[in-house]
């Protein structure tokens, strides 16, 4: 098959396109490089550097393009309360461009990476596709909109949309911006570091980490399924981990005594949130397969920043 990614050169959107690639399909990526970086990419995998604005530059990548993988979007939720203009027109405009660009194309399906960020403050864990949203921020805000457009252009003009709901994905390859880092490779590196663990709020709200290699599972099913036009499905491990029992996986799988410092000066976010996976199993066949621990694991083994980080400090002892 022949695919575009759009956004294919951050965490997620590189490895789903060396996965692809592996697998012998013909893949695209473009990429603005705001926050990728194309040196993740296999050389099997063909990048363009472009915004997802760009319909002229879109409408030559979408050519024979068989399914579009959305991607392309800004994710950090403190960000988003700084700067909401911003995000609305990254992750709703650039959505909005794209499916306009598919349309004249003439390509037939699109799978939009959501957030499982847009369930917010729930009554009842885990939570399923069925609840009413209620988004906190203007990054969930921004990829509910996505989500409606994304269905109801489809509708109209004759393209199979799927969304998935992605909840904490983790892994080898994610980056760590000097702010707003997401919360495992942050940890990781203060641990290997002998850094402070900030801990927000009293460290009992919950969170659903998925692995990487579990997702990018979940996104190659979904482009192939047939009779799933139109499904919200979420994507996470279906196990709930409260910030101190993470703590704790970190500390047993990097060998160090880490320093908690909580700040409860902040929110720590929702106090719950964990991925119902009954239609993920149904439509997509998923089970993930990787737990915590064993990701943390993977985690250090296989990316460059924590290997060269462990030895530093084995080296230092």
């Amino acid at each position: 098959m022949r695919f575009l990614i759009t956004g294919g050169a951050g965490f997620i959107g590189s490895a789903l396109a060396n996965h692809l690639a592996r697998q012998g399909h013909r893949v695209r990526v473009i990429d603005d490089l705001s926050a990728g970086d194309p040196g993740r990419l296999s050389s099997q995998v063909n990048f363009t550097r472009g915004d997802v604005a760009d319909k002229p530059k879109l409408w030559r990548l979408l050519n024979q393009v068989d399914c579009v993988y959305h991607l392309a979007a800004r994710v950090s939720v403190p960000e988003s309360i700084l700067y909401p203009r911003e995000y609305n027109a990254a992750n709703v405009g650039g959505t909005v461009a794209l499916m306009e660009a598919m349309r004249d194309a003439g390509v037939q399906r699109v799978v939009l990476a959501s957030s499982g960020a847009i369930y917010g403050q729930q009554p009842e864990q885990p939570v399923t596709e069925d609840l009413t949203p209620r988004p906190t921020s203007p990054y969930a805000v921004s990829k509910l909109a996505a989500e409606y457009y994304v269905n109801t252009i489809g509708a109209l003009w004759g393209i199979e949309t799927v969304v998935l709901r992605i909840f904490n994905a983790f892994g080898p390859g994610q980056a760590i911006p000097p702010t707003h880092a997401p919360v495992i490779p942050q940890f990781v590196q203060q641990a290997l570091g002998g850094g402070s663990l900030v801990i927000f709020g009293d460290g009992t709200q919950t969170r659903d980490y998925v692995y990487i290699d579990d997702v990018v599972e979940a996104l190659a099913a979904a482009a192939t399924v047939r009779g799933i036009d139109q499904q919200i499905i979420n994507i996470g491990s279906g196990h709930e981990t409260n910030v101190h029992e993470l703590v704790e996986v970190v500390e047993r799988v990097t060998g160090r005594e880490a320093q908690a410092l909580h700040v409860r000066v902040e929110s720590g976010g929702v106090s719950r949130l964990v991925a119902d996976l009954q239609q993920a199993g149904h439509w997509l066949e998923y089970t993930p397969k990787i737990d915590l621990e064993t990701g943390l694991k993977l985690l250090l083994e296989r990316d460059p920043q924590f290997i060269m980080a462990a030895d530093t400090e084995a080296r230092s002892s």
